[in-house]
């Protein structure tokens, strides 16, 4: 069964930039579409970013567009969320998870990880 843990979260003011890692035990990463959910105090956990096996074609949520930017490291099975200009409503417990490769599928595959807290402040 994959493993995943995430890390780089913290706190940060609003506009900030933090990068957030996802490392998957076992030998599915390099297969799989991978992508970062979030759930915020209160609110179902939601889709944030996705990117294909090969990091080719990627999708974001439009509430994070032209803001954070997902990446992925086949061969160290590590997936990326680059996330600038943060604001107040980013505030959430980022999860990665592997995805369908079906676009229009947000269910994730995996067991959830722990997850990282991500804490904007004014």
């Amino acid at each position: 069964q994959v493993q995943l843990v995430e890390s780089g979260g913290g706190l940060v003011q609003a506009g900030g930039s933090l990068r957030l890692s996802c490392t998957a035990s076992g030998r599915s990463f390099s297969t799989s579409t991978m992508g970062w959910f979030r759930q915020a105090p209160g609110r179902e956990r939601e889709f944030v970013a996705r990117i294909s096996r090969s990091g080719a074609t990627i999708h974001y949520a439009d509430s994070v567009k032209g803001r954070f930017t997902i990446s992925r490291d086949n061969a160290n099975n590590t997936l990326y969320l680059q996330m600038n200009s943060l604001k107040l409503e980013d505030t959430a417990v980022y999860y990665c998870n592997a995805l369908s490769p079906i676009w229009s599928d947000y269910r994730a595959l995996w067991s959830w990880g722990q997850g990282t807290q991500v804490t904007v402040s004014s």
